[in-house]
């Protein structure tokens, strides 16, 4: 089953030196690219990720919650390896202004459509940063009184952590760069890069 990468899939001649070519004429003179995960080291791993979600939410008939923007090209990918009834939506919340830094501040920008109450809930994240805004995901739906509520991340910035968050399902730990590539952006750039890479020179 191939994963949802379009740029791959739109341009297979694509390579490590292209994809960092593309971001280099993007980025400052400070700024230099490597990529940090693989197209193959990302399949393996949600192909990992899915085989234990499939473990714990077989019988459940879950609903799915996608961050956006980050999680969508994950999400796509990670429910395209479960083989039971699930449902999806999304939600949007705004923590980020231009740029690299957080503002600290959450809001919800795009609400949920789907009940969550008595539901079996799985949070799906890009990334896990500060936690200031998977906290507030976290408490937010707790709120609303489902079955069960965990968190899956692709990945997790540790040294960056502010407040507590317990990931249930983890991808990837990431070093204290800023990370680009599938659905991971910069100041809304990148999302369509089918690795993940670190932009050194950022802070």
């Amino acid at each position: 089953m191939p994963l949802l990468l379009p740029a791959l899939l739109y341009y297979p001649c694509w390579t490590e030196l292209k994809i960092e070519t593309i971001i280099s004429v993007r980025m400052s003179a400070q700024a230099k690219p490597r990529i940090l995960f693989s197209q193959v080291k990302i399949e393996a791993t949600v192909r990992r990720l899915a085989a234990e979600i499939m473990r714990d939410y077989q019988d459940k008939h879950p609903l799915f919650i996608g961050v956006l923007k980050g999680s969508f090209v994950f999400m796509a990918d990670l429910i395209r390896f479960l083989d039971f009834p699930l449902e999806v939506d999304f939600i949007r919340l705004s923590s980020y202004g231009g740029g690299s830094q957080t503002s600290g501040k959450v809001k919800v920008v795009q609400g949920l459509r789907s009940k969550v109450k008595g539901r079996d809930v799985l949070i799906i994240e890009d990334i896990v940063d500060t936690g200031l805004t998977t906290a507030f995901l976290l408490d937010y739906l707790q709120q609303k009184n489902p079955a069960s509520l965990k968190l899956c991340s692709l990945t997790d910035k540790p040294s960056r952590r502010k407040v507590p968050v317990a990931i249930d399902y983890l991808g990837f730990t990431v070093p204290n760069k800023f990370v680009v590539g599938y659905g991971l952006d910069y100041d809304e750039k990148f999302r369509n890069l089918p690795d993940i890479c670190v932009m050194e020179g950022e802070g």
